[in-house]
Formats: C-alpha cells, sequence, structure tokens
C-alpha cells in the first residue's frame, strides 16, 4: 500500500510518491524525466523532452476558457541528496524511503526532495484533473537548478506561449516571491604536492554537529560553516604548533549547501602531540560558545590517525592564510527588501586532490555589480595565494516589477481562500523566474508553494495541510484566469 495514500490532496501525493520512488539528485534526472513523459502520454497529451531532461506538457483549455491567456506551471525535477551520517541508501539508484504522521510528510534518513518534487506533483494533478476549469496550460519541468539551473538555462522557450509563469519553488506558503538573486559559482584551486610526513604525528580532526541548511534562505540565520570553522580551526592550531601539516580536508557535497561536517588529517611535530589533542579541546570551548543559540550542537575532536604523506608546513601555511583571508556568509542586507540579504557567498565544497586543494563557493546577489564584485574578490586572494579561480553556472536575478497582474489575480484569490493578506516578498534564494523572464519577453510571472522545512537536509518535511491549501490557490487562479487581461 502506497504511504501516502490516506493524504489529500490524493492525487498531488499520489503523483508526489511515484516522483520520490526513483532517484533524482542533480545529475540524475533521467529516470524521473522519462517518468513524467510516461504521465503525458498515459494522459494523452502532448509533451517535449530535451536533451537536458527537461519536459514541457501542454493541456488545452477547458470548455470556455479557450481565449483565455495561457499560464506556465514551473518546478524542477532534481533535488539535493543528503543523508545522515550512516545512512546506507544509495541515493543515486534508490528511491525515497517516505514517512507521515498525518501532518508532515519526510524521508527517512534522507532529504524528502520536496524541493521541487511537489511543484511537479501539484502540476501533474492539474493536467490529470478533467473537471477543473483551466485556460491553456504549460507545465515545464526543469532539471539541474540546484546545481547552478542548466537545465532551464538549456530550455528552448520559442514554442512557449504563456506571458503568465507560477513559479511553485518557494517555502513558506502565504509568501509570495517577486524578485530573487542572480548567482554564480567559482570554482578554485590552490596547488600542492603531498610529500612524506617524516614519522611526525597525525590526527583526524572532525568538526561536525552543525545544522547546516540552505545556502540562500539560511545563510542568515548564523549557522556555522563547517569548512570555515575548520580553516579557521587549523590555522589557530597552526599558530599554537608550528610545524603543523595538511594530509586532507574534505568538507560538503554541493556549493549550495551550508557545510555541516568537515573531516581533516593533518600531522603536527610527534613531541607537540599533547599540545595539539590540548589545543583541539581548548578551541571546541570556543566554538562551543560562540554558537550556542543557533547551532549548538557543534563539535570539534580529534583521535590519531596514520599520515605519510602532506603538504609542507610552507604549502600548509600559504593554503590556510589564503582560506582565512576569504569571505563568507552574508555581506549585504537590501535596502528595498529589509530584513532580507542582498549579497551573500557560501564556501560549499573543499577537498585535498592530488593536484592540490578544490573548494568552490556559491556567490548570490540581487544587485549584478555585487555578484561580479565578490568574484573579483575571490579571484584577487586566490591568485595572490598562488591559485587560479574559475566561473560556472552563472545565472541572472530577478528584479521587481511594480505592475503585475499574475501578482494581484494570485493575491485576490489567496485573501477570499484564506482571510488574510499574502505577503509579497524577495529571496536571497535562486529562483529559474530570472531566466525565464530573460528567455520570454513579458513574462509576468510569481513565486510561491507550500510549507517545506530544513529543505537539502535530512530533516526536511513538508506540511501536508499547507498542501492542500497551496494547490487549492493554484486551482482557483486557474479558475480565475476566464477574465480580461
Amino acid at each position: 500500500m502506497a504511504v501516502l495514500s490516506e493524504l489529500n490532496p490524493k492525487d498531488v501525493f499520489a503523483y508526489f510518491e511515484k516522483l520520490c520512488a526513483v532517484p533524482h539528485g542533480s545529475g540524475n534526472t533521467k529516470q524521473i524525466s522519462d517518468l513524467c513523459v510516461g504521465f503525458a502520454k498515459e494522459l494523452g497529451l502532448a509533451c517535449r523532452q530535451d536533451a537536458a531532461n527537461n519536459v514541457v506538457i501542454w493541456k488545452p483549455a477547458s470548455p470556455g476558457y479557450e481565449n483565455a491567456a495561457p499560464v506556465i506551471l514551473q518546478g524542477h525535477l532534481d533535488m539535493v541528496c543528503a543523508k545522515e551520517r550512516g545512512c546506507s541508501k544509495d541515493m543515486a539508484a534508490e528511491g525515497l524511503d517516505l514517512k507521515t504522521d498525518g501532518e508532515w510528510v519526510w524521508a527517512d534518513r534522507t532529504s524528502l526532495g520536496g524541493d521541487n518534487c511537489i511543484a511537479v506533483a501539484m502540476a501533474l494533478a492539474v493536467l490529470a484533473d478533467g473537471s477543473l476549469p483551466h485556460p491553456p496550460l504549460e507545465a515545464v519541468f526543469t532539471t539541474e537548478e540546484e546545481v547552478g539551473m542548466d537545465g532551464a538555462m538549456a530550455l528552448d522557450c520559442s514554442d512557449l506561449k504563456g506571458r503568465q509563469l507560477l513559479n511553485l519553488d518557494s517555502e513558506e506558503e502565504g509568501i509570495f516571491t517577486v524578485c530573487c538573486a542572480g548567482g554564480l559559482r567559482a570554482d578554485c584551486i590552490l596547488p600542492g604536492t603531498l610529500e612524506p610526513a617524516d614519522g611526525a604525528a597525525g590526527f583526524a580532526v572532525t568538526l561536525s554537529g552543525l545544522q547546516g541548511g540552505h545556502s540562500g534562505q539560511d545563510i542568515d540565520k548564523g549557522r556555522g560553516s563547517a569548512n570555515q570553522l575548520m580553516v579557521r580551526t587549523l590555522f589557530n592550531a597552526m599558530e599554537r604548533i608550528p610545524g603543523l601539516r595538511l594530509t586532507d580536508i574534505r568538507g560538503g557535497r554541493f556549493d549550495n549547501v551550508i557545510c555541516p561536517q568537515n573531516d581533516a588529517i593533518v600531522t603536527v611535530p610527534a613531541e607537540r602531540s599533547e599540545d595539539f589533542q590540548t589545543f583541539i579541546r581548548e578551541f571546541d570551548g570556543v566554538l562551543k560558545n560562540e554558537y550556542a543559540g543557533c547551532d549548538e550542537g557543534v563539535s570539534l575532536s580529534c583521535a590519531p590517525a596514520a599520515a605519510e604523506r602532506a603538504l609542507s608546513a610552507k604549502a600548509t601555511s600559504d593554503a590556510l592564510h589564503t582560506l582565512l583571508a576569504l569571505p563568507q556568509g552574508v555581506q549585504a542586507m537590501s535596502v528595498d527588501f529589509p530584513g532580507m540579504v542582498q549579497t551573500s557567498l557560501n564556501l560549499g565544497l573543499i577537498a585535498l586532490e592530488q593536484d592540490g586543494l578544490h573548494f568552490s563557493f556559491s556567490i548570490r546577489s540581487s544587485i549584478a555589480s555585487q555578484k561580479e564584485m565578490l568574484f573579483q574578490r575571490i579571484r584577487a586572494i586566490v591568485e595572490f595565494g598562488g591559485g587560479t579561480v574559475s566561473q560556472r553556472s552563472s545565472y541572472p536575478g530577478w528584479q521587481y516589477v511594480r505592475n503585475s497582474a499574475a501578482r494581484e489575480r494570485l493575491l485576490a484569490a489567496y485573501r477570499d481562500l484564506s482571510g488574510q493578506e499574502g505577503v509579497v516578498m524577495g529571496t536571497h534564494g535562486g529562483l529559474e523566474c530570472g531566466l525565464f523572464i530573460e528567455k520570454i519577453p513579458g513574462l509576468d510571472a510569481v513565486s510561491f508553494g507550500p510549507e517545506l522545512h530544513d529543505v537539502h537536509s535530512p530533516r526536511e518535511r513538508l506540511s501536508v495541510p499547507s498542501t492542500a491549501r497551496v494547490y487549492e490557490l493554484v486551482c482557483e487562479f486557474l479558475k480565475r484566469s476566464n477574465v480580461c487581461q
């Protein structure tokens, strides 16, 4: 029996469960893309699938709505695959193990991917509903949103007729997003060669227990980045114990996730082993004090470890000096939307490989010039330290438009259904709306969605009653589309 079969809306959760049954992490979307094509064929609807695994499905207007303006329903197919330490699930090959208590839906020990398969499920349920009055519909499901919006970048929009877009990729019910940050990824390399460790004492250092989170939505919550804090830890250790050498350092799987754990291996002169262990205990207390109230689970520990090769003490010092100088977190707040982050960056990935230290930043800003400024700043610091920087996955922001017919109709429908006023906001998270607006001149877009908490983490959960209310709102908006524009 399906786990979500008793939840309402039944069609929404039925589709959601089917989507969750196949793996669909970023870069692994062919199976879920094919599944959506299969759904379209079952419904007898026209469909297009491209080489990037994007899917577009068309449904003609219901009787009486033939002259209404077409509406685009949009979401993305890929998810961030995160799991608890020790979880054996192979998220590249297996579907999710869904759980529910009737109020919330989550996945056992892994992220849920409600960001953004709940959007896809809602759109499929609309397409499958033969009784819902609606204008011509274009359901657009993109890929690789979580790793730079590569699917939306590759999508050919020339056959899309809609000039109103409902992006269902927001995570707070009653919040209607009307602008977002643009972003890019900066990939950095500091060259280095591992050399014999010469009998020095090796230690494995673990920095764990942090909450992590989304580098857009959660960057202002004061949570620690394990990557940044490990760099700080090792820099302080190096100053206390000269001769410290880096053997390995690894943290993060995605550059748009605040890293919750970092594992490093270092060597120190054998006669300083006790001093190093004492320092780690002391610095654990420093971090616990600093992050009390926002990341109380932070833990720093060490244990003896084999270390046959390491960077030289000078290469280690150069790398740690460079990394410590790099910025992390919020850099500027918005004036137009008080309380919203305007510009930030996140050190999401770091790993010591054979050719040196590799690390990547996710940069975000609603001001294009500040996005470029941060990339320039990273490049200046890394190049000064002897490294190189490359740019990828740059995507535009979405500028606020004061006059929006789609927004006003959606807010009116929300007011009538809920008895409350919707809140119009911007977001520091990246949304695909900016790319669609760039590709489709005159596009009128709004982003909204049901309550999703702790996305991109094993704590991710989706509210059942919120999903029902947001789906009702989508249907109501479509019903009201048969009016003069």
